[in-house]
């Protein structure tokens, strides 16, 4: 069909679908709405990945953003009381400021494509990708792995400790 291959319109409709979801995040007015088209992007995203091969980013991608991340936010939304008792939408002044700094960062991407170096490499992916990447967080780099949990509770911590005080 026109050269085309699947997978490349596959990507063509999710790449489409990732920039109108980020469009209506950023300009709708209702907040509830900015968080559903949030899950429709990041779920797009995970397509991307599974595109890619990449089926563990795939998962990390749904378990961790959509389904922790923009299910609290949606959440936070609904429960918070000052949410429910009026309507409360977003507004933003300073659109021409931020049409400038969005054009000088399209610009300056558009320009680095040209001096990129693009690494291409037809060597095949391993077999299992998730079982590689385990093996890999628990030997090799499991020190880092551990670092990073501590200081995910840390934050955690901290998270409870300013919520309660705001109790008091």
């Amino acid at each position: 069909m026109f050269g085309v291959e699947v997978s490349q319109l596959f990507f063509y409709l999710l790449s489409f679908i990732i920039i109108v979801s980020a469009i209506y995040v950023v300009s709708l007015r209702n907040i509830f709405h900015c968080a559903l088209f949030l899950v429709l992007c990041l779920f797009s995203v995970a397509g991307i990945y599974i595109l890619l091969e990449a089926e563990f980013l795939a998962a990390v991608q749904v378990l961790i953003y959509v389904g922790a991340v923009s299910i609290l936010m949606i959440f936070a939304i609904m429960l918070t009381s000052r949410l429910a008792n009026k309507k409360i939408m977003q507004s933003n002044d300073n659109v021409t400021v931020a049409i400038f700094v969005c054009a000088g960062f399209l610009l300056t991407s558009l320009g680095s494509f040209g001096y990129t170096v693009w690494k291409v490499v037809d060597s095949p992916l391993p077999e299992n990708n998730t079982l590689t990447i385990g093996k890999l967080l628990m030997t090799d780099y499991v020190l880092p792995f551990e670092v990073v949990s501590i200081v995910l509770l840390a934050a955690m911590i901290g998270a409870i400790v300013l919520a309660r005080r705001e109790k008091i």
